[in-house]
């Protein structure tokens, strides 16, 4: 069913669909109209048998999601920026125990300064917490995102975070395809644990492990990552076949065949990317597009077939890492034998306009660009305040 809707509002019928039976909430922006749709839809009684639990903090909410998905409760929060962070050991206690929970970061800056805006900087931060990550390109795929999110999270038996940037999408309105209550169901069968806290069959989980088995454990999740490497492909086929359109995967390249230059990048900058792209590909110029969508785990084989025979990278970053530079460029360095050009643009919720990205590409094309480059820096006003304090 086509419907124009927000987004948050259609990622909250999708989760719906799927039903989860513990939805935990603690608001923060740009996530907050997700988990307030939800809330409607239990008390209303159109979603049941579930249980809307409102919580203290993100810490609690990511507590409550553990607890529900021990005993054998499909469960879903949504948080963003400082509550992703304020979750943080309780996302490597979910990842650790191998719990389903899927979440949604509705991606938004870090602060100090205090910044509402969208970039990557919250979810890239906890890369490394055993989370699979996926982002989405526009509010359809964002729905389309988080019903194969609940497949590949039981399927492996890991917690998914769906990325969809901040205000870009969630607060966009756009036409968008609902799929029914049925053909959600044909596609996310009923929850089934792996493991399940019963009192009448106790066993501890999460219990201290000790030097001699912890490298064995934290194997284990790496193995679990790499079979995701599989599943998340074999999911959007699936996905594809059920509801007739292509979405999800690892990774999606856009003219890039023929291209002596790629772009990668993330999330809904995508789609200006591309339409940049389209210009330059009318005026003879050879260049393409690679949208990753699974940033974790990394689809290095996939990255590495798709620029087989490329001239030119230019990873674009919506995050930073301080000191060093690109986050995402250090890892298609280990699937592409040259070296990408990295580009930080968009923090803190700045445009990445097309006149931007021309010339842009323009330097890359010409082989003018620099290893690190900050997309339209004011570099008279930094300068200014480097002399400013020595």
């Amino acid at each position: 069913m086509f419907t124009q809707i927000e987004g948050s509002r259609g990622v909250a019928e999708a989760v719906a669909r799927c039903r989860p039976e513990v939805i935990c909430a603690y608001p923060i922006s740009p996530q907050t109209h997700i988990v307030e749709a939800l809330s409607v839809l239990v008390a209303s009684g159109e979603l049941t048998p579930c249980e809307f639990v409102n919580v203290e903090s993100e810490f609690a909410a990511m507590s409550v999601a553990i607890g529900a998905s021990a005993t054998g409760a499909r469960a879903y929060t949504a948080t963003a920026s400082q509550g992703l962070l304020y979750m943080a050991e309780a996302l490597y206690n979910a990842s650790g125990l191998g719990l389903p929970i899927v979440m949604t970061v509705a991606n938004r800056a870090i602060g100090a300064p205090i910044n509402i805006w969208n970039d990557h900087s919250d979810a890239m931060s906890q890369r490394d917490s055993g989370w699979i990550q996926l982002y989405a390109e526009s509010n359809q795929e964002a729905l389309d995102l988080h019903i194969q999110a609940f497949r590949i999270a039981e399927t492996l038996s890991l917690p998914v975070m769906v990325c969809m940037d901040g205000f870009v999408l969630t607060h966009a309105v756009e036409r968008i395809d609902l799929p029914s209550q049925e053909v959600v169901d044909g596609f996310v069968p009923p929850y089934e644990p792996r493991q399940l806290l019963d009192p009448d069959e106790p066993v501890s989980i999460g219990a201290m492990v000790g030097p001699d088995a912890f490298t064995e454990v934290r194997y284990l999740a790496h193995a679990k990552h790499l079979r995701a490497l599989e599943v998340i492909p074999q999911v959007a086929a699936e996905f594809a076949a059920t509801f007739g359109r292509d979405s999800g995967g690892l990774v999606r390249d856009y003219r890039c065949a023929d291209a002596e230059t790629v772009v990668i990048a993330l999330g809904s900058v995508l789609g200006t990317v591309k339409d940049t792209v389209d210009e330059l590909r009318d005026e003879g110029v050879s260049i393409g597009v690679l949208g990753v969508t699974s940033f974790r785990p990394f689809p290095f084989e996939a990255v590495r077939t798709a620029l087989r025979g490329v001239k030119r990278v230019v990873v674009l970053e919506r995050a930073l890492a301080v000191g060093m530079g690109g986050i995402v460029a250090a890892d298609v360095r280990m699937a592409w034998p040259g070296e990408p050009c990295t580009v930080i643009a968009g923090l803190g919720g700045r445009p990445v306009t097309k006149k931007s990205l021309r010339a842009l590409f323009a330097d890359a094309v010409a082989d003018r660009l620099e290893p690190l480059t900050f997309l339209d820096l004011k570099r008279d006003l930094v300068e200014r305040e480097l002399r400013r304090t020595g």
